[in-house]
């Protein structure tokens, strides 16, 4: 089974693609068992598969590379290789129209006064966010990657931070409680 697909990424994300020497993708085609060739002129990426089919992953080298296209560092980028991370794309023209003044707006109020907002979501959701043109990019497991989208839509519609912070917090107990039940409702053997 032979698996071709032909990606573009903004040409001022192409050097975070590379990577130093070539490492990034190098790294993504080790892990992923695939062959990228990379347009710089045009931002076009053709990824290949290569190898044993048991060990290909293209999907995952394709979520890597528009990971990195989104913004993401290639160090982020890589996290969908773990657990069962995947990668979410809001575009923002959903909340603001195709006004690019709103846009950067709801921007501004996603990333807050020196990224603030942006990191507390991040925390409080075990996620990677990345806010780059005109959408926001998440990176996580299914669980923690609807609150974060939960979350950036509630700001994106105008939602005071305060509020979704206390949602975000209600939540992670929620789950600490669940799992606090798991661990009593178990018998232990001795």
């Amino acid at each position: 089974m032979s698996f071709e697909k032909l990606i573009r990424i903004p040409s001022d994300r192409i050097g975070a693609l590379i990577g130093k020497s070539g490492n990034v993708k190098s790294k993504i085609e080790e892990a992923c068992y695939v062959s990228i060739d990379i347009d710089g002129d045009t931002g076009e990426v053709f990824i290949k598969s290569i190898g044993s089919i048991e060990k290909m992953q293209p999907f995952k080298a394709m979520e890597i590379v528009s990971a990195i296209g989104r913004g993401f560092s290639p160090e982020n980028a890589m996290t969908l290789l773990e657990d069962e991370n995947i990668l979410h794309v809001i575009d923002l023209r959903e909340f603001a129209g195709k006004s690019n003044a709103n846009v950067e707006r709801i921007k501004g109020r996603i990333i807050g006064n020196a990224g603030r907002a942006r990191i507390n979501m991040e925390n409080l959701t075990s996620t990677h966010i990345s806010v780059y043109g005109r959408t926001v990019s998440i990176i996580g497991n299914s669980n923690k990657l609807k609150l974060a989208v939960d979350a950036i839509c509630a700001i994106s519609s105008g939602g005071m931070h305060g509020a979704v912070y206390d949602k975000l917090e209600s939540a992670n107990r929620r789950t600490k409680q669940e799992k606090m039940l798991l661990w009593e409702n178990q018998d232990v053997l001795y």
